[in-house]
């Protein structure tokens, strides 16, 4: 791979970062990079406005490719210290603040201006002039030109990050310096500079401290915003890039109180709003998912090992909000299955049959398809926050506990209900093998013996194959074929579809087997999602009518309701 260093002129940049000559020099000379940006405001936290100058998308793409340039040369000069925490790999707000967590002394120094600060002949020479670089003139006035906007560094840009990072690593270098002798702790997101001690000498030296410490950020080109330069005690609210560090990391209570009361709004409304403008579900799952980190750092620091049925109370709203999401208003009729690869042959057979099934697939005039149902993909957060393991049957047995009010887990169904006032939209397909007849040595079993199913609805599903449960909830099993008293999913495929061979080896249903004689699941699905065209689905046709009826029914009974 072609690196920096072995770049000499325009051309062989291009090359560098795999783009076009003729795109390069069309961007940087005919287009014209200023012509290449939209700027916009937003509103600061302390209602002050923030300009951001963002490239539009054929030059945001060279950028992106010079950024990805620029973070692996780095990495190949192992260019990787504890100081600078923002637009770094692994590096949060979060790591910035656990340095000055529980410490006497906070001080903290923003600088004004920050990216406007970069100007053009700066970024030129630092390329020209540093030696992990050393680049030609040339290539060093092409990188200036495609980061700068107006000739400043723009807030907005991708390329913009990794070279303000690049830029002050000897500013920090020369920071720490004077740090240490002050026995202070230093860390850097981008232009919030954090210091912190538990020195008691610190109170009679940080004025002495602060003046050196102006000089080298007046050396480097900087402006300290007075306003917002502020030294912290132990005994007053200690805040770092937002987080409060006295003893735990934490968010301000104000920032948690307003995700409560958005997430109630959402929940009674099915609206809510963030700084007076319309917020989406993925806004507000961000500003849970921010607290949570939090708590689950907190968490690591006690030791606490929390289960999904005894969350504490913040990581409970998170718990609430997830159910919210997928199970009371999911956009479209959701199922679950026991397995992850029973939705590979799922959607390969909806695929494969999309003429017959419009309300559940259709096909798209570029050959591309769309689901009308949704498949819940189990990742580690709902294993956490809802129990809902990544393979196996309890995970379908916790999501019916939040619907049942007789289960000592939350009833949000409930919940939700009385407070939207309202009922979920679409349903939830719980799906099982149809092992009906093992009673309750398989997860089918469990299940209805946990949901402790009246007999009336019990024959319902061993005679339809499908059943209602409670309010949205329904089960749907594998239809028995061929006399069996049992089947799995695999079963609806024809005997040559089970039977094909993949390098030479048979497929087998078991958990544990000779890899050399044979393969599992997770392979035998990919070849049903590469070959769907041509493999025969017609017993599937059983359980994508069921799913059919599912909505239909609930559709009808949704409307009765309203």
């Amino acid at each position: 791979m072609r690196a920096f260093y072995d770049v000499k002129n325009r051309n062989e940049f291009a090359d560098l970062l795999k783009i076009p000559r003729k795109q390069l020099s069309y961007v940087l000379y005919i287009k014209g990079i200023n012509n290449l940006y939209a700027s916009f405001e937003i509103p600061k936290k302390d209602g002050g406005i923030r300009k951001i100058n963002a490239p539009l998308e054929e030059l945001k793409v060279i950028q992106r490719k010079l950024a990805e340039a620029l973070y692996e040369h780095k990495k190949s000069k192992r260019k990787n210290n504890n100081i600078s925490h923002a637009f770094e790999k692994d590096k949060s707000i979060i790591t910035n603040a656990k340095i000055h967590r529980n410490k006497r002394f906070v001080l903290n120094i923003d600088l004004e201006g920050f990216f406007e600060s970069f100007h053009f002949g700066r970024i030129r020479g630092f390329f020209l002039k540093n030696k992990d670089f050393l680049l030609s003139e040339e290539v060093a006035t092409v990188i200036a030109q495609i980061s700068c906007y107006e000739g400043k560094l723009p807030q907005g840009a991708p390329s913009s990050p990794v070279i303000t990072n690049l830029i002050c690593e000897i500013l920090d270098h020369r920071i720490s310096k004077v740090a240490k002798k002050y026995k202070m702790n230093y860390t850097r997101y981008a232009d919030d500079l954090t210091f912190s001690t538990n020195d008691r000498k610190f109170l009679d030296l940080h004025v002495k401290f602060y003046g050196e410490i102006s000089e080298e950020l007046i050396r480097a080109g900087f402006i300290i915003n007075e306003k917002k330069t502020r030294l912290q005690f132990r005994d007053s609210r200690q805040v770092v890039t937002g987080l409060v560090v006295n003893k735990k990391i934490n968010v301000n209570r104000i920032y948690y109180k307003e995700t409560r009361a958005m997430a109630h709004q959402l929940y009674k409304h099915g609206n809510f709003e963030i700084n007076g403008e319309p917020a989406t579900l993925n806004q507000l799952e961000g500003r849970f998912s921010f607290i949570n980190q939090l708590t689950w750092y907190n968490n690591k620091i006690d030791g606490s090992k929390n289960h999904f049925s005894n969350l504490k109370s913040r990581e409970l709203q998170y718990q609430k909000f997830l159910f919210y999401k997928y199970f009371f208003s999911n956009p479209k009729p959701l199922i679950v299955t026991e397995g992850k690869t029973d939705i590979a042959y799922l959607k390969s057979a909806l695929k494969n049959l999309y003429n017959e099934y419009p309300n559940l697939i259709t096909k798209n005039s570029d050959g591309t398809f769309e689901f009308k149902v949704s498949f819940l993909k189990k990742t580690k957060r709902l294993r956490y926050f809802l129990g809902i393991n990544l393979d196996g049957g309890s995970a379908l047995n916790n999501i019916y506990n939040f619907f049942d009010s007789k289960k000592p887990a939350p009833n949000y169904l409930n919940y939700f209900k009385s407070t939207s006032n309202t009922s979920p939209t679409n349903p939830v397909v719980l799906m099982f093998d149809n092992e009906i007849i093992s009673g309750r040595e398989k997860p089918i079993g469990k299940f209805l013996n946990h949901s402790a199913l009246d007999t009336i609805k019990r024959k319902t599903l061993e005679k339809e194959y499908m059943v209602d449960v409670i309010d949205n909830l329904y089960l749907l099993t594998v239809p028995l074929i061929d006399g069996k008293p049992e089947c799995d999913i695999e079963d609806l495929f024809e005997d040559i579809t089970i039977s094909h061979r993949i390098d030479g080896k048979e497929f087998t249903k078991d958990n544990k087997y000779d890899n050399s004689k044979y393969y599992g699941k997770e392979m035998f699905s990919k070849y049903i999602l590469n070959n769907y065209s041509d493999i025969n689905f017609n017993e599937f046709r059983l359980v994508l009518d069921n799913l059919n009826n599912i909505m239909n029914n609930y559709k009808n009974a949704f409307v009765e309701r309203v």
